[in-house]
């Protein structure tokens, strides 16, 4: 009995040694997601699939992110109106998309530059 605990021990140890293992320390993550309603439930878990694709780029891409990952897609469907001869139903795709710590959360804007003061012009001598 002993060596069962020990053993699921040492088992719950190693995934999470592989779990952690799976992002680099300095990561940071974010869980995002895409909603579709549409007729039938093949039409809308596919186009919420790639929706998702399509609005983790774009995101990403806003955020001035250019290297990350995206974890296993999950998606859910419930039935939203039961019309006798066709279903109409909601499909949420869900992601986690990681990046490194060191990539910037928004776009970097050019610095502000000081444009030069205008020079002065000599001031003209009076006549009289």
């Amino acid at each position: 009995m002993r060596l069962l605990a020990r053993s699921a021990t040492l088992a719950a140890m190693a995934a999470a040694l592989v779990c952690t293992g799976a992002m680099p320390a300095s990561a940071k993550c974010q869980r995002l997601g895409f909603l579709v309603n549409d007729y039938g439930k093949e039409g809308p878990t596919k186009d919420a699939t790639n929706l998702l694709d399509k609005y983790i780029a774009d995101w990403t891409k806003e955020k001035g992110i250019t290297k990350y990952s995206v974890g296993k897609k999950d998606v859910s469907c419930e039935l939203f109106l039961n019309l006798i001869v066709v279903d109409e139903h909601t499909c949420t795709a869900r992601a986690t998309v990681c990046w490194e710590d060191g990539a910037p959360a928004a776009p970097k804007s050019a610095p502000l530059v000081k444009p030069p003061a205008p020079a002065k012009k000599p001031k003209a001598a009076a006549t009289g």
